[in-house]
């Protein structure tokens, strides 16, 4: 039987204290500007999951660390997973003693507990994760969790209502995250990338932008999106009007952790297919915790998150395309150091 134990605190008052000087880390972030001199950020929670029994793993590895982006319990089939026990019983049996999520806001962030050995496991958005790889860092690609996922450009009330309308203007996103990848795309494809400024904001301070005016238009994730627009805040375009332009959901462990668990693909895959074929037979129930969870209305949640968007399957054909497609795009900019084969990426099942 599992106890959970949830423990709130800075990254700077417990065990995920960083390795790195903020300087250092802000390089390895590279697509993010919420770094300051003198700031740490990182895990809003910490969450430890410890299995009550004897079973040891065979290299003594017990605790599984495993960091999300997102809302108070992760969702997708990772979060379903935890919530019916499906993760609790399968990593049981792989003898882990110990499961510890940590949550973090954003994509870079969590890259920065991976870099620093604080995680084993990392589920987070495509731009992020193909960053980090291509700065040669030792990840491998486990799962494609979600994709086509769907970003959002909002514009403020009695503003813009359309790009061309956003010359000259300020807009905001997430920087390092796939609406970043999404913004610099579209405006690229308009052709208005050295017409407009794009600015670091995070979501949870757009709504707040947006009704001030300090900003002329967001590019937001799959559910704020759609809140906004239920606020009264025009849309005015969606990457799901462009191809290649909506994001994709990955899990990434490091290789160090893989070495001492050469099976664990396999069997993390296990889960998480298992419990993506559990949400959606049950799909009610999902949305219900869903929208528990992220704290929005549970009609925003359906629209935000179609369930033909989770994988069953560890690398679906059409997730993988889009993955190729962002990789490729990163590089071009330049905002991806390296390029690199994305078989080369994904770990090997044993």
């Amino acid at each position: 039987m599992l106890s959970f134990k949830v423990v709130t605190d800075s990254i700077s008052k417990n065990k995920f204290t960083s390795r790195f000087s903020t300087s250092v880390a802000c390089v390895l972030l590279l697509l993010t500007t919420a770094c300051s001199q003198g700031e740490t950020k990182s895990a809003q929670s910490i969450e430890a999951v410890n299995v009550n029994n004897t079973v040891a793993t065979s290299n003594n590895i017990s605790t599984l660390r495993i960091g999300y982006v997102g809302s108070s319990e992760p969702t997708g089939a990772l979060g379903w997973a935890k919530k019916k026990g499906i993760l609790e019983r399968e990593l049981q049996k792989a003898g882990f003693k110990n499961i510890t999520f940590a949550r973090f806001p954003n994509g870079p962030d969590l890259n920065e507990a991976l870099v620093a050995g604080q995680l084993d496991v990392g589920s987070l958005g495509d731009t992020p994760a193909i960053v980090l790889k291509a700065r040669g860092q030792e990840t491998r690609l486990l799962r494609i969790s979600q994709f086509n996922t769907t970003a959002w450009l909002v514009a403020k009330k009695n503003g813009a209502r359309s790009l061309a309308e956003l010359k000259g203007q300020k807009i905001a996103t997430q920087k390092g995250s796939y609406m970043h990848r999404y913004l610099l795309g579209l405006l690229a494809e308009a052709k208005i990338a050295k017409d407009v400024k794009v600015v670091h904001l995070m979501t949870t301070e757009a709504k707040a932008a947006l009704e001030r005016g300090d900003v002329a238009a967001y590019a937001t994730s799959s559910d704020l999106g759609p809140f906004l627009k239920s606020q009264g805040f025009p849309v005015i375009d969606s990457s799901a009007n462009h191809k290649g332009l909506s994001g994709t959901s990955l899990v990434v462990a490091t290789e160090s952790f893989l070495a001492k668990q050469p099976d664990f693909p396999q069997k993390f895959n296990g889960i998480l297919t298992e419990a993506a074929k559990d949400l959606k037979a049950n799909s009610e129930e999902y949305y219900q915790y869903h929208a528990q969870t992220t704290k929005y209305p549970i009609d925003i949640i359906k629209v935000s998150f179609p369930l033909k968007q989770v994988s069953e399957e560890p690398l679906p054909a059409e997730g993988v395309k889009l993955l190729e497609g962002t990789k490729k795009f990163l590089v071009s900019q330049g905002l991806a150091k390296s390029d690199f084969k994305l078989t080369d990426w994904v770990a090997e099942e044993k």
